[in-house]
């Protein structure tokens, strides 16, 4: 909580100009971030996957791929709501090539 009251005092100093530059730098910051998705070494081979699951979001997108519905998805991954499905498309859709290649490489196994 000190670098909040430090980086509060910090603000009332700076002007307009110099808050929008550091939105912008807190902005992009978190501009590859996807919330409900994390990547972990040890979890999942490093896989992007759906935070507090094992479920790779490649897998996700493959069964979506292949016909299956997001009920259908939900029903048979009883961790997962229907939040966590918005994540993965979201994650899918910005991380294409990623995506390609693992299920390009779960194919080939």
């Amino acid at each position: 909580m000190n670098a909040l009251r430090e980086a509060e005092k910090v603000l009332s100093s700076m002007t307009r100009a110099e808050k929008a530059q550091l939105l912008q730098w807190v902005v992009s910051d978190f501009g590859d971030s996807f919330p409900g998705i994390e990547s972990t070494p040890d979890v999942c081979g490093g896989e992007a996957r759906i935070i507090r699951t094992r479920i790779p979001v490649w897998v996700l997108e493959q069964a979506r791929r292949l016909g299956v519905t997001e009920a259908d998805l939900l029903r048979s991954y009883p961790t997962l709501r229907a939040e966590d499905l918005v994540h993965a498309w979201a994650y899918a859709r910005a991380h294409r090539e990623e995506i390609e290649c693992q299920i390009q490489d779960n194919e080939e196994a």
